[in-house]
């Protein structure tokens, strides 16, 4: 399981006892999850899923939003249909920013159901 290095390097400076030290590492590994879109064994990009809802909202708006128009500029010309290789270009970019906004929206749809059971 990944666990984020600067918490790591912190806790071994520090000489934390070892429950201390794997407790911490849990409660990171919950806080920041990585985004789906990472293509790499080792994720760059994360989503702190403590983070204040109205952030993670506008968050997940803004990255499907850019995808929205782009793929409603791309439908509105009929000149991109005859290159393939540029339409798998355009899925691709839009790909990335809609899976993100689906990871902060389930995210943020987590935090409301938490809310409402509480």
């Amino acid at each position: 399981m990944w666990k984020p290095p600067h918490i790591v390097r912190r806790a071994k400076h520090q000489q934390l006892p070892d429950l201390f030290v794997a407790c911490t590492l849990d409660k990171a590994v919950e806080q920041y999850m990585p985004l789906t879109s990472n293509d790499y064994n080792i994720p760059a990009l994360l989503v702190d899923t403590q983070a204040p809802l109205d952030a993670l909202h506008e968050a997940a708006a803004h990255r499907i939003r850019a995808a929205t128009q782009l793929l409603e500029n791309i439908a509105s010309h009929d000149n991109l249909q005859s290159n393939p290789a540029l339409l798998q270009d355009f899925a691709q970019l839009c790909v990335i920013p809609l899976r993100d906004g689906c990871d902060l929206l389930d995210v943020l749809g987590r935090r409301l159901q938490e809310q409402l059971l509480t």
